[in-house]
């Protein structure tokens, strides 16, 4: 870091994509940085032919278009040499509106000679233009998909092929995904959860086709079939085909239902069509489609049960830390939107990267297409046989599924149950699954001591006082629920016959996922602090103490699950003892002494309402680093024509969970830990 360049942005500023120059930090001007994020990076436009607020003029008036783009020949920018204007406004302007909408910006194409394209939009809708003269040689504006790229090939516009389907890059999928849903719940009709779930549909269609090697991608919809009735129902009928394929697939059947159908209006569903089919939701980063999707399914999907999701640096902190390898089975109990089996499985996926390309003796960018699909049949494989997550929501689970398939096809085993009850209660369907999965007689799962099957656990169950456990049958599991008495004499607690009469499901968690891991295996949970620290929960503690060794707990910022909770929590690590450590200790009345790693998270990214937070110098100033993470080149390195993202800047987070990992290894290593 000694020969990096750093910027500082003073406060309320951001530096610009495109021209580096500081800008006020508006709503408007997030969706202005996303825009210019894509125009080089999925667009391929070189950041020289993209000028920011350029000055116009129309008569005696001088408006600033936020955003045009020249040739990349263009020996002058001048105003009758722009081709493209792209006007961004915040969300509460209207495309309707008469001074800042889309009218707006045909006066600007109007003005320019040689403009041939516009987009407009607020972050929630997009309009985009083509110019065109008609017969008469009179001005028309006609409705497109999208801009086309900088190679300037129309024909990807309207009808995508796979080798020109984009990486989304950023902010851009969340961005899209939000732009559809909020089209859904306006023009539809529909409440926020259904307008989700006929989004969901969608995207199901997309990853099935995408899937549907080698035959042509049939998601798309043409600029023409967007803009006319006859054209929209063309395209609801090709994407109910492709649902049929979706809804007869023996994986996604417990999903949806064999008489479910797209209930979106052939309109909206062609306006849809037409923003998610750029897009490789197979290939893009995984980091970018988790964020935008467990962001609006978080949303639209928050129930009242305790839930709240955590963020992705502590999911992401956590399974590093716990380190699944790829023969364990590894279980979310309380599974919410997926989140922890999608990092967990990613983080082994790069393992099993690395195996096949030592076996291969070739790098994964080198690899056949063939290859390709035999590396995809094993995490597939892997993940049928080793990811398991378990929530009583029917909703999340539908989503948990969603983004497991969108993540490497990992969606068999998302099953729906109250996971608390008794085995011997569970429903027969999920005894069955749960069953068939980990190739066991389903006869065997008969109550709390005989359904330790994992190796891994990794999770945050729901917690509150506000949601306690009343019912008897399933109290008398744990030994947590029982009232035990604190033997100050002899400084020690001691479990009574007597159970409570009611108990947080936090606590109860904690027991149940216990009784669901093997002997040895090992779980990360997130868990609210009195658990570790209120004296009159001591007995916790000491059974905590006597079934487990306790690997690490990490004190996480109080603002880590604000803006909608703020509970302060940790992350404990546990390991489980087996019977013959149990038996041993209590023999010799002397359990393991042992070392505890121990951390304090005092940054996570964000404040205490949700935004994001990043590192300031001494002054208070933001500071910008270049942006090494997404080094590629555009256009012709041979004749010195190109642009490489690294000379982009970046924010720095101020975040400390990816410290807590590395830190962590080292001291595993030295304390003999072997996993």
């Amino acid at each position: 870091m000694e020969n990096t360049k750093v910027i500082v942005i003073p406060e309320g500023k951001i530096c610009d994509y495109i021209d580096g120059k500081l800008r006020n930090d508006t709503p408007e001007e997030y969706v202005r940085q996303t825009i210019e994020k894509r125009l080089v990076n999925e667009h391929r436009y070189l950041p020289r032919q993209i000028n920011i607020e350029y000055t116009l003029q129309m008569g005696s008036k001088k408006p600033r278009a936020d955003i045009v783009i020249f040739d990349k020949d263009c020996a002058e920018q001048t105003q009758e040499n722009i081709k493209i204007i792209i006007e961004c406004k915040k969300e509460a302007v209207e495309a309707r509106n008469a001074k800042e909408g889309v009218e707006q910006l045909k006066a600007y194409m109007s003005a320019c000679l040689n403009c041939e394209w516009g987009m407009w939009t607020n972050g929630r809708q997009k309009e985009v233009f083509r110019k065109v003269k008609n017969e008469k040689g009179q001005i028309e504006f006609v409705d497109y998909n999208d801009i086309p790229s900088a190679d300037g090939n129309l024909e990807d516009i309207n009808r995508p092929k796979r080798t020109t389907l984009k990486n989304a890059y950023d902010d851009n999928l969340l961005f899209t995904f939000k732009t559809c849903h909020n089209h859904i719940y306006i023009n539809d009709g529909l409440q926020k959860q259904p307008a989700f779930f006929e989004l969901l549909k969608v995207i199901f269609c997309k990853i099935e086709d995408e899937r549907n090697i080698p035959k042509q991608l049939e998601f798309f919809a043409t600029s023409e079939e967007r803009s006319n009735p006859d054209g929209q129902l063309t395209v609801k009928k090709r994407i109910s085909k492709i649902f049929d394929r979706v809804k007869n697939h023996q994986k996604y059947k417990l999903i949806f239902d064999a008489n479910d159908e797209i209930k979106l209006s052939p309109r909206s569903l062609a306006y849809i069509v037409s923003e998610l089919q750029k897009y490789s939701l197979l290939n893009t980063n995984i980091d970018i489609k988790g964020k935008a999707y467990e962001e609006i399914v978080g949303a639209n999907l928050r129930g009242d049960r305790g839930e709240f999701f955590t963020p992705r640096n502590v999911m992401k902190m956590v399974v590093e830390m716990i380190n699944p390898s790829v023969d364990e089975k590894v279980l979310d109990s309380s599974c919410g939107t997926g989140g922890f089996l999608v990092n967990a499985m990613t983080h082994v996926i790069k393992k099993l990267e690395k195996q096949f390309e030592t076996e291969l003796g070739v790098k994964k960018s080198q690899w056949s297409n063939d290859e390709v699909t035999i590396f995809r049949e094993r995490i597939s494989d892997m993940a049928k046989s080793n990811y398991f997550g378990f929530d009583i929501n029917p909703d999340l689970v539908k989503a948990t599924k969603m983004n497991m398939v969108m993540n490497n096809d990992g969606s068999g085993n998302i099953l729906q149950s109250n996971s608390l009850l008794p085995p011997h209660e569970w429903t027969e369907d999920f005894r069955s699954n749960l069953a068939m999965a980990l190739g066991i007689d389903k006869n065997n799962i008969r109550n709390y001591e005989t359904i330790g099957f994992f190796n891994v656990i990794v999770t945050n169950p729901p917690f509150g006082s506000k949601i306690p456990i009343k019912d008897k049958t399933i109290l008398e599991q744990f030994e947590l629920a029982h009232v035990w008495e604190n033997d100050k004499k002899n400084n020690v607690w001691r479990m009574t016959e007597r159970l409570q009469s009611s108990v947080p499901p936090e606590i109860l968690f904690v027991e149940r996922c216990t009784q669901l891991l093997a002997p040895g295996g090992r779980m990360g949970i997130v868990l609210p602090d009195n658990i570790l620290g209120a004296p009159g929960l001591g007995y916790i503690r000491e059974w905590l103490i006597r079934n487990h060794r306790i690997i690490a707990s990490i004190d996480l910022h109080a603002d880590t699950f604000q803006p909608r909770n703020g509970t302060q929590t940790s992350v404990l690590f546990l390991q489980k003892k087996t019977q013959d450590q149990k038996d041993s200790e209590e023999k010799s009345g002397i359990m393991a002494d042992y070392n505890i790693f121990m951390a304090m998270v005092e940054k996570v990214g964000h404040d205490k309402r949700g935004n994001p937070t990043f590192k300031r110098d001494k002054e208070g100033n933001e500071i910008l680093v270049p942006d090494n993470d997404n080094v590629f080149v555009i256009g012709s390195p041979e004749d010195g024509d190109c642009a490489v993202a690294h000379e982009q800047k970046r924010k720095v987070e101020d975040d400390q969970t990816p410290d807590i990992p590395m830190i962590f290894n080292e001291w595993k290593i030295k304390e003999g830990i072997a996993w």
